[in-house]
């Protein structure tokens, strides 16, 4: 039972890896610092990132020309980039722990969950390899878009992992499980939308040297009054998705949650609108509406 309970914090501690992990993607995004290392899994062909340009190799220029954001050496883009592709490698790192783990314990009685550990790793590993695909295209919108889904994935298996565990589900009705699932939709496609605004607030920024933000909103097309306006429908699905189950003791801490990540969302997003983009919000914006889809999803698991 004790070694249970470890393995169970253990798995807790990997969600909440993953999630500093985007995190931290959040900031890399938000301070332009996406190819402040050019190469990868190098940093200017070197292990150690640079501190200063003295510590550059001295073909370092055809590193800065594959650069679309920055094309002079900025020692704090290299290392925001730097401690998040760290980060990364650390998370494997764990994986690859959380998978010795779970066969040792589970193989032989409850393989679903190597299973699904086996899948956390391997679509880690896919991650990284993604991460240098996205280095390679200079930022390309459908590769970050692609690289947050995937991120979203991987967050997704330890709240399964969890759930096996657990055991415990509630009995619902066909419509909170079919309510709990287009709710969870319509967060997701939300997010997608949101990368692209984030591209385009890229796109409209460079030209103002990342400078004047009370004019970056005005300069987005149709795709942000969508993102903007689906916001409202997506608060009042999950109002009435907290209504509808409020009946649910077992789903209480998942309502409590969901309400206060919803609320964190929404105002992140308010912020930015009405105080012209403060770079602080946009990777709070990021990570609530990471949790929250996971939440959802851990939502619907609770379901049967």
């Amino acid at each position: 039972m004790n070694g249970n309970r470890s393995y169970t914090r253990y798995t807790w501690f990997v969600l909440i890896m993953i999630f500093l992990v985007i995190l931290a993607g959040g900031v890399v995004r938000t301070t332009q610092s996406g190819m402040g290392c050019p190469d990868w899994p190098t940093c200017f062909g070197r292990w150690i990132p640079p501190t200063s340009v003295k510590d550059l190799p001295a073909d370092y220029e055809k590193y800065l020309r594959k650069q679309d954001i920055d094309h002079t050496f900025n020692a704090l883009h290299t290392w925001i980039e730097s401690v998040n592709r760290y980060l990364g490698a650390l998370l494997g790192i764990f994986c690859i722990i959380h998978l010795v783990w779970s066969f040792r314990r589970f193989f032989r009685t409850r393989p679903a969950i190597f299973w699904w550990s086996l899948f956390m790793l391997l679509a880690t590993g896919f991650q990284g390899w993604l991460g240098k695909r996205v280095v390679d295209a200079n930022l390309a919108v459908v590769k970050i878009t692609t690289h947050m889904l995937v991120a979203l994935v991987i967050a997704a298996v330890p709240v399964i992992i969890l759930t096996l565990l657990k055991g415990q589900r509630a009995i619902a009705s066909p419509v909170l499980k079919k309510g709990a699932v287009a709710v969870l939709l319509l967060v997701i496609v939300q997010i997608v939308l949101g990368t692209d605004v984030r591209e385009q607030i890229d796109e409209v920024s460079k030209p103002l040297g990342y400078e004047h933000r009370e004019l970056w909103l005005n300069n987005l097309d149709m795709m942000f009054l969508v993102h903007r306006s689906l916001s409202w429908l997506v608060v009042l699905s999950i109002g009435w998705l907290w209504w509808k189950s409020r009946s649910y003791a077992l789903l209480a801490g998942h309502r409590a949650l969901m309400l206060a990540v919803t609320v964190i969302v929404l105002g992140a997003g308010l912020v930015m609108y009405f105080f012209h983009m403060p770079a602080a919000m946009q990777p709070v914006h990021l990570l609530s509406a990471s949790i929250l889809s996971i939440t959802l999803f851990s939502f619907r698991l609770q379901l049967k």
